[in-house]
């Protein structure tokens, strides 16, 4: 089993730094449903001023939530640094030193090569300093056990690589990059979410033993149980990345109706019906027209979203009896369930920014849920194995049995 020396305040401070991600990502939710993700125009500045010291009187109309989520992203950033410092230990203080040296050495020959480059060099170079600071000052604590060290840098370098796609979207201002930023940040909600589990002393009480041993079901049933699990988790995640296409596509609601789908229950996507739905459509003046592609875009998402709830109710039921697996699926169960029906609010809505974001939020909700489920269902199926070699040794020979001699 995995697990980490048992440590409240470390676990505390996961789940404190999985609560800041997911309120980062309904932030950037915001953004992007308000279109607004060009508010301010400068990156890491904010116009001209130095991100930190921007004047909150300015904090003004789409700048209000771009600038936020600047802010927000900052602390994210930071609090990935001291969690990657607290798991790896007193080992991780040279490397974490050494990355931060390199990260301050590349920003500042970066902001010499002339004003193209001062955007990556101020980003670079602050950063770095942070993370120098943190090597500097930490205590020399014991790392944690496997794989959370390995976990905590992972992080490290997803969270850099996240706050450098953000910034590349405004420099470059091409929505390929944004789609990208979105499907990173749920990847990386997840990770920390993998953390705080794997922090939990519930977990390295290895609480699973003693509930496994209470099923009666066999290893074969387990098997298939975590296959399905995972399976959903990865149906899931490919759901967002339909999501996060069609978000970033800025095309507005390519079909305005639901459960029709401008009437039908499979529209026509032929050029004349596209040219026709475009000419009925409100908003054509305000967005680009919308293509035979993004109808099918998300067609393709509306059928996934029934496979994804018929799957999560499979698996709800297949888990009845088991508990803490029983609770967690219930968990899951309902917020798919509420997904969906704020995607249908959504369109129902117009596609209005609050509905939208919410939308967003319980997707990755549902992601980070189906993960733990997943490594749970694999947790449980390997100590049932582990119990059935157990049992196995155990068993008396048969020759004493009968009392042949051998």
């Amino acid at each position: 089993m995995l697990g980490a020396p048992s440590n409240p305040w470390l676990h505390r401070y996961a789940v404190f730094t999985a609560l800041a991600t997911l309120a980062l990502i309904g932030i950037g939710g915001l953004v992007t449903s308000r279109g607004v993700g060009m508010a301010v125009p400068d990156w890491p500045n904010s116009f001209g001023y130095n991100m930190f010291l921007f004047p909150p009187s300015k904090w003004v109309g789409g700048i209000f939530y771009e600038h936020t989520h600047r802010l927000v992203a900052s602390v994210v950033g930071l609090l990935v640094v001291g969690l990657t410092r607290w798991l790896g230990g007193w080992r991780s203080r040279l490397p974490m030193a050494l990355i931060g040296l390199l990260e301050v050495i590349a920003g500042l020959v970066l902001l010499r090569l002339g004003p193209d480059w001062n955007g990556a060099g101020h980003f670079l170079s602050g950063i770095g300093g942070v993370v120098l600071l943190v090597a500097a000052i930490w205590a020399r604590n014991e790392p944690a056990q496997r794989p959370l060290p390995q976990l905590g840098w992972l992080a490290f370098g997803a969270v850099q690589l996240q706050g450098l796609l953000g910034g590349l979207r405004v420099v470059l201002s091409t929505d390929e990059i944004g789609f990208l930023h979105a499907l990173l940040a749920q990847l990386f909600f997840v990770l920390v979410c993998v953390i705080a589990l794997f922090t939990s002393a519930w977990w390295q009480r290895k609480g699973q033993r003693s509930e496994v041993r209470d099923q009666r079901s066999d290893g074969r049933a387990l098997g298939g149980l975590r296959w399905l699990v995972g399976g959903t988790t990865l149906l899931i995640l490919a759901q967002l990345v339909l999501g996060a296409a069609m978000r970033h596509q800025h095309a507005g609601l390519a079909i305005p109706d639901f459960p029709l789908a401008y009437g039908k229950i499979w529209p026509e996507t032929h050029k004349a019906a596209v040219e026709r739905y475009n000419r009925d459509r409100m908003e054509i003046t305000a967005v680009k027209p919308i293509t035979a592609s993004q109808i099918q875009l998300q067609m393709a998402h509306r059928l996934v979203a029934i496979a994804i709830l018929a799957a999560v109710g499979i698996v709800l039921w297949r888990n009845r009896g088991k508990r803490y697996l029983n609770r967690l699926g219930l968990v899951w169960f309902g917020l798919i369930a509420a997904q969906a029906l704020l995607g249908a609010a959504t369109i129902w809505s117009d596609k209005a920014a609050d509905v939208a974001t919410a939308h967003v939020l319980l997707g990755a909700l549902s992601l980070a849920v189906g993960a733990i489920l997943s490594i749970i269902s694999f947790g449980e199926l390997a100590v049932k194995r582990e119990d059935s070699r157990t049992a196995e040794v155990a068993l008396p020979c048969p020759a004493f049995e009968t009392g042949v001699k051998s």
